[in-house]
Parts: structure tokens; C-alpha cells; sequence
């Protein structure tokens, strides 16, 4: 399930992208405009800073901006900076990948092979849905996936 820390990040980053300047937006007019507790949107935006997904500038006229063009930053890409691998367990995790600690034999886990599939199915969207896609109203290009061996 995807967090509200995951959820917030989205929400801060498309509106983000939906300025489109060069100015840096301050903390606050993000937080009341994506109507996100300020104190919990800091922490955020400097995780995605660190992450090089953001940069800021200090000082009176300081804030954030995106660190890429909007179409070079996908929903996966912060998804992963905040929550983590996409994969419902360990197991069928392409970037954190490790046996479950209760499984017998990964290799003929039945659960695994569905995990996987769930994992393959949400990263296809979610990693072909960008920034400019929201921006555009447009939806997320369809690419298929090599299958996991």
C-alpha cells in the first residue's frame, strides 16, 4: 500500500511541475497548495533533495525546484525515493531482492510468481507515467516488460 508520506510527495512534485518557472517555490505556499502539513512536507522535500529528484536554494526568495524536466521524473522514480522497492515482499523485488524469511524454496514459491506479476504490472504504470503526462492530462505510454526468469 502506498504510504501518505508516498502520497504527499506525488502531490508536492506534480505541483511542482505545474509551476513550470524558474523560481523555487517555498515550503509553505507548496504545503498550502497541495494542502500538506508544512512540518511533514519539509521533511519530504528534503528527503527528495537528497535524492537529487529536487534542488532548493536558500534565503528569502529560496525554495524548491524539480532537479529534472518533469517528462525525466516518473511516479516510480519518487515512489522508490519514499517508500521503497514497488514489490509486495521481498521476494519478487527487483532493486531490495531477498528470500522471505518463512519460505521454503523461492524457486517453486507460488506465491512468489504472483507477487512478481503484481510487481511487473504496477511498475509498468508507474513507471511510464511522468510528471509532463499529469501536466498534459494525458495517460501513462504502455511498454511492455520482459518477463522475470
Amino acid at each position: 500500500m502506498l504510504s501518505l508520506r508516498a502520497k504527499y510527495a506525488l502531490k508536492a512534485m506534480v505541483y511542482l511541475a505545474q509551476q513550470r518557472g524558474d523560481e523555487p517555490l517555498s515550503v509553505t505556499d507548496v504545503a498550502l497548495r497541495t494542502n500538506v502539513p508544512r512540518p511533514f512536507l519539509e521533511q519530504i522535500l528534503s528527503d527528495l533533495k537528497r535524492r537529487n529528484l529536487l534542488i532548493s536554494k536558500r534565503g528569502k526568495q529560496g525554495g524548491f525546484l524539480l532537479a529534472r524536466k518533469p517528462q525525466d521524473i516518473s511516479f516510480a522514480d519518487i515512489i522508490r525515493h519514499v517508500d521503497g522497492p514497488l514489490a509486495l515482499a521481498p521476494c519478487a523485488s527487483r532493486t531490495a531482492y531477498r528470500p522471505c524469511p518463512e519460505c521454503r524454496d523461492v524457486k517453486t514459491c507460488e506465491l512468489r510468481r504472483a507477487f512478481i506479476a503484481a510487481r511487473d504490472a504496477t511498475a509498468a504504470v508507474l513507471e511510464n507515467t511522468n510528471l509532463a503526462d499529469l501536466l498534459a492530462g494525458g495517460r501513462a505510454k504502455r511498454r511492455r516488460m520482459a518477463p522475470i526468469k
